[in-house]
């Protein structure tokens, strides 16, 4: 056979690639091959992979489109790279959240509920018309009461108000509505109450202008302004938006002025009467989407029917995908919003199994996160099948089990950030075991089992717990000592400790949700670090701190402080580009005359924490850097956005701030995400610390190293979802793989005895 030209395609070729810290990176990766890419955190892997590799891929394609098109879609730079050669197209399965919008479910965001409606419509008797009679997000098939929202809220008047007290005297206990506010003043003006007498002696008529009254115009003197009762008021700016884009202040005053209830009409199906009254074999489409998704496999699996018979395979197709892939716990009505990022991730994992295109570079980034031992070897055979089908499969990730299966590795360091950005080894597995590099040496590295567990010091009792699939499960919680949780995917874990001991007084809770801020948020501003930075600038120069903030007086008028000037193209892309006033340092040329110990503020802001560290030896910046420092995050800069932080440094991020406060007990999930098998023993150590300190340490975590190294587990199981919700074993990790047979023991068995 001859080989043409078209088949010398066999490797992605990357040159000179300087994204963030990466120095200069020249490399091949095989095509149709699974490539792990290693290092620790900050090292340059996620550059590589995500912001060189599939972003150009990404931009190259978005370029084929018509100017018209591309103004739609997200502006992408081009990244800094000589010359990236045989790219495929890329996509990206990563850790992002699905939308936290009450309407996303898991069928909905599957298209598996699509196909169950058209099935419906088709078969359900009595036929009651089109599948849009059965979607919850139409007008024909909503439930009237609540909208298809499944629950109906109502207000707790007693939160935004005090009826001892009148409106003078501060009445008014809502957000925004403290005495002389504008919105005081408007309830005041409009003229509907005496402002000196108390609320608890308001006639009905009062109550109800108070609370219910539609907007009205209003005039007082010759100002005119719009008055609406406070409930409506709320229900129109507050209630309407989505409770996860509300600013965190009110959203805690939501929660607690807001109660939601199952709605009584629909009882929480959020569909209408004559959905919910056409079956298939004596069931309906609410009943048939809160079964468990590998018992819907089921009942789909016994409908006979010709005429329907290619969808019934489409549908079988991808829930048995979905079990598959260790998801067959959930049911398809539970809210894409309240999956964890790892489950997100599979979700999206399944609709590219199905696929039939091949030959598409497939990129993952951590895709074992909330994933138990057990559960990992299903993903393993989800990367290979990808890869087997003809596909190149990059994957960043930390577990030796998935650096095992890898035909090709890549492993970027020798440190984070300024210290990494070098490729320290690329090859197979068995050279890079045999390399020295931090990775090599650590790949069959085992923690220990303690000699001594610590002895508790008391103990929360959690009683008849019943959250989502938890069985009326009482267990205690050990104070003193470090508490593993553990299980397969979908056991309970996070309904236990989240839903039942998180609430609890002294309880701290450091978890990977993202953190509500701008892209003028930085990990110096999140901390209060930046305070103690400006006053020690201003000391220095006898000028005043609010030069040396870049939301406030300091800021570059150009780009507002920014850094980045954002121009509109109308019909074209959007650009972000460098400010060229202040070459994205942020402060005007004033500011930046003045140092501090011969740096000025943008040098210090562009500094890592561990520089910092040194830079500030004493006085509360450097407690604030020496904890940041210590949950291995020293290779952030200081004027880094956070929202480019990945779930796991976020998490580790709030841990800093926690240790700051007196705490009692701490909550972790899942603290090894985005963690090098280096760094998790430095993690430990850090744990041991808050414990040695007097704390309560409380895990959720897979990581053997981790349970390991625990004075004591709680395992839950046997299996996710209706086989879960059971406390499978509690006691010491020696116990656990002496005398138990749970999956957690012979997976832990395993690993301190290899």
């Amino acid at each position: 056979m001859n080989v043409t030209p078209a088949d010398s395609h066999t490797v992605i070729q990357v040159r000179g690639a300087r994204a963030n810290n990466l120095k200069n990176v020249s490399l091949d990766l095989p095509k149709r091959r699974l490539t792990v890419f290693t290092g620790v955190s900050g090292s340059g892997k996620s550059s590589l992979v995500f912001a060189t590799i599939a972003a150009e891929s990404q931009r190259l394609i978005n370029e084929t489109y018509t100017a018209f098109v591309q103004s739609f879609l997200p502006s992408v730079g081009r990244p800094d790279v000589d010359e990236l050669r045989n790219l495929s197209a890329a996509i990206v399965v990563d850790q992002e959240r699905m939308g936290a919008n009450s309407r996303s479910t898991v069928g909905t965001a599957t298209d598996a509920y699509t196909m169950l409606r058209i099935i419906f419509s088709r078969l359900g008797e009595p036929h009651i018309g089109t599948s849009g009679a059965f979607s919850f997000n139409l007008p024909d098939g909503m439930c009237p009461e609540c909208e298809g929202a499944g629950e109906v809220s109502t207000v707790d008047v007693d939160q935004l108000l005090d009826r001892e007290l009148s409106l003078n005297e501060g009445a008014l206990t809502l957000p925004y509505h403290a005495v002389d506010s504008w919105s005081w003043q408007v309830v005041v003006n409009a003229g509907f109450h005496d402002p000196d007498k108390k609320l608890r002696d308001y006639t009905e008529q009062e109550w109800a202008d108070l609370l219910h009254k539609d907007p009205v115009k209003v005039k007082a003197g010759s100002n005119g302004f719009t008055y609406e009762g406070l409930v409506s008021k709320m229900r129109r700016t507050w209630l309407a938006k989505d409770r996860e884009g509300l600013q965190p202040h009110i959203r805690a005053f939501v929660e607690r002025a807001v109660v939601f209830a199952r709605c009584p009409l629909c009882e929480g199906t959020r569909l209408n009467r004559a959905a919910l009254s056409s079956k298939i074999d004596g069931r309906n489409i609410a009943e048939c989407s809160a079964l468990q998704i590998d018992e819907l496999a089921d009942f789909i699996r016994s409908i006979e029917d010709t005429g329907t018979a290619p969808l019934l395979a489409n549908l079988l197709d991808l829930l048995d995908s979905l079990t598959e892939i260790g998801l067959g716990y959930l049911s398809l009505d539970r809210p894409s919003g309240t999956l964890s990022g790892g489950e997100a991730q599979r979700v999206k994992m399944v609709r590219h199994l199905g696929s039939s295109i091949t030959d598409v570079t497939y990129v993952f980034d951590e895709p074992t996160v909330g994933l138990h031992p057990h559960d990992i070897q299903r993903m393993n055979d989800l990367l290979l099948r990808l890869r087997d089908k003809g596909n190149t499969v990059l994957v960043v990730e930390h577990k030796p089990e998935v650096v095992a299966i890898a035909d090709h590795v890549v492993d970027i360091g020798p440190g984070a950030g300024a210290a990494g950005g070098e490729i320290c080894y690329t090859g197979d597995v068995a050279g890079l075991r045999a390399s020295g590099t931090l990775t090599g040496r650590h790949l069959g590295h085992r923690a220990r089992l303690r000699e001594q567990p610590r002895t508790p010091r008391g103990q929360v009792s959690i009683k008849d717990a019943g959250l989502h699939n938890l069985k009326d499960v009482s267990v205690d919680v050990p104070l003193g000592v470090l508490t593993v949780v553990t299980g397969v995917a979908g056991s309970g874990k996070s309904s236990l400790i989240h839903g039942h001991l998180s609430g609890q007084d002294g309880v701290v809770v450091a978890d990977q949700s993202p953190i509500r801020g701008s892209r003028r948020s930085n990990p110096a501003t999140y901390t209060n670090l930046l305070g103690p930075i400006r006053n020690a600038f201003a000391k220095a120069n006898g000028v005043k701190a609010a030069l040396f903030s870049a939301n406030s007086e300091g800021a570059c008028h150009k780009c507002n402080g920014l850094g980045l000037v954002y121009t509109d193209l109308a019909m074209m892309q959007g650009v972000a580009s460098v400010c060229e006033q202040c070459d994205g340092k942020r402060f005007t040329p004033e500011v930046l005359t003045y140092q501090l110990d011969g740096k000025d503020i943008s040098e210090v802001l562009g500094m890592s924490i561990a520089e910092a560290y040194d830079f500030f030896p004493t006085g509360r910046p450097h407690t604030i850097l020496g904890r940041l420092s210590d949950v291995g995050l020293g290779y952030l800069r200081l004027g880094q956005p956070l929202n480019t932080l990945s779930g796991g440094e976020r998490q580790r991020l709030k841990l800093a701030i926690h240790m700051a406060e007196k705490s009692s007990t701490y909550v972790l999930d899942e603290p090894t995400t985005g963690l090098h098998l280096a760094d998790v023993d430095k993690l430990l150590a850090l744990l041991d610390r808050l414990v040695d300190d007097g704390n309560s340490v409380v895990v959720i975590e897979h990581h053997q190293a981790v349970m390991a190294h625990a004075d004591w587990i709680i395992d839950l199981g046997p299996g996710g979802g209706h086989d879960g919700g059971e406390i499978v074993f509690t006691g010491t990790p020696r116990e656990l793989i002496e005398t138990a047979d749970t999956l957690t023991a012979r997976h832990l068995r395993e690993y301190v005895g290899s």
